[in-house]
């Protein structure tokens, strides 16, 4: 036993803070379920941005979502201050005893600072001042570049407090929500798309030096449909995806059933729990599949696929065995294209698809 570890049965309020992308916010899921079930009793918040709430909104485990707008930068100075000031008062009058950051910054330390609970911890940066140090009461290590999943160094935060996940409390979570269901049944239905006996395709991500090629991606797809799939394809409401989406569709032989730019994203979560498989790429649709437990198929170009790949479902990752993947650069030589993820031959994917495809049992239909 840790000799520092804390006493849940004094933790009445803890606060859990992740302020990145949707997909860095549903990667935390776990962090609530294990507090909460080892802590039945606490209430935990979360504090994210203001777009990436709905990963966290009706989470079972989750009592308030508290949001930060980065719009509120664009304000005057007098109007972000009186909507920070706001925040702060309302995340004070909580009266947490916990706070549990994932990703530090000046402004969760500040915030710590200010809120002034008995414990708290943040991830250990190299480097960091006394300041810092002195903030929290905890510290967590941080592992190698590339070694641990980003959902075992969050629930490390946990770990570094003496609360130990069982392997079957730690699997992402999202909920749709019975209106999203309900809109994606009627969409499927709309289309005559049987439930279960599709396969969802979504080729776009926010940043497309990790996106397999369009031409390629119509490649599997015609590929698909020949073996007599049905396929659906999905996309953010952005002109880029909107883009992709056109170029997959005009190298197609017969037409994909298109609900790009349509989907909230709780209907996209509801969409891909009623999928046979889902292909895509690294993003935040590939780890909504694995939130809703669908067979994943997700190409890996210079992203740290042993940090972000799919979480505990059943999935394929394909790659090139190259000596300079995973760089984590913003494409070759930062150039935004990545040839390790657009040299990947469609034979490769397709082989992967049939593969999951017969290792996994049919879904039934919702």
């Amino acid at each position: 036993m840790l000799n520092d570890a804390i006493d849940l049965s004094q933790v009445r309020r803890a606060l859990v803070i992740r302020l990145m992308h949707h997909g860095d916010v549903l990667l935390t899921s776990p962090v609530f379920t294990v507090l909460k079930s080892h802590a039945p009793h606490i209430e935990i918040d979360a504090l994210v941005y203001h777009e990436t709430r709905e990963m966290l909104t009706l989470h079972p485990a989750v009592s308030h979502v508290f949001t930060i707008d980065r719009n509120w930068k664009k304000l005057g100075a007098w109007q972000r201050l009186r909507h920070e000031l706001a925040l702060y008062s309302s995340l004070k009058a909580r009266g947490y005893q916990l706070v549990v950051v994932l990703n530090s910054s000046n402004r969760t330390t500040a915030l710590v600072r200010l809120l002034k609970p008995r414990w708290s911890v943040v991830p250990d940066m190299p480097g960091s001042g006394r300041f810092f140090r002195k903030t929290f009461s905890h510290r967590h290590g941080l592992p190698p570049a590339n070694t641990r999943h980003i959902v075992e160094m969050h629930l490390d935060a946990l770990r570094r407090l003496g609360v130990y996940p069982a392997e079957d409390e730690t699997r992402l979570a999202i909920v749709a929500g019975d209106e999203a269901e309900r809109t994606v049944r009627r969409l499927l239905a709309g289309n005559e798309v049987r439930p279960g006996r599709f396969i969802l395709v979504h080729p776009g991500s926010r940043w497309f030096y990790k996106c397999w090629p369009a031409d390629k991606m119509a490649g599997l797809v015609n590929a698909l449909h020949e073996q007599g799939w049905q396929v659906v394809l999905s996309g953010a409401p952005s002109a880029e995806e909107a883009a992709m989406i056109q170029a997959v569709k005009a190298g197609l032989g017969r037409p994909a059933v298109d609900l790009s730019g349509q989907l909230s994203l709780k209907q996209l979560a509801a969409l891909i729990a009623q999928a046979r498989l889902f292909v895509g790429v690294d993003s935040l649709p590939m780890h909504l599949a694995a939130a809703v437990q669908t067979p994943v198929v997700a190409l890996f170009g210079p992203s740290r696929d042993k940090v972000w790949g799919p979480w505990r479902v059943a999935h394929r990752q394909v790659s090139l065995d190259l000596p300079c993947r995973p760089c984590n650069l913003a494409g070759c030589g930062g150039g935004e294209r990545s040839e390790c993820i657009e040299r990947i031959p469609v034979r490769q994917v397709l082989a992967a698809v049939e593969s999951l495809l017969a290792e996994t049992e049919p879904r039934q239909a919702c």
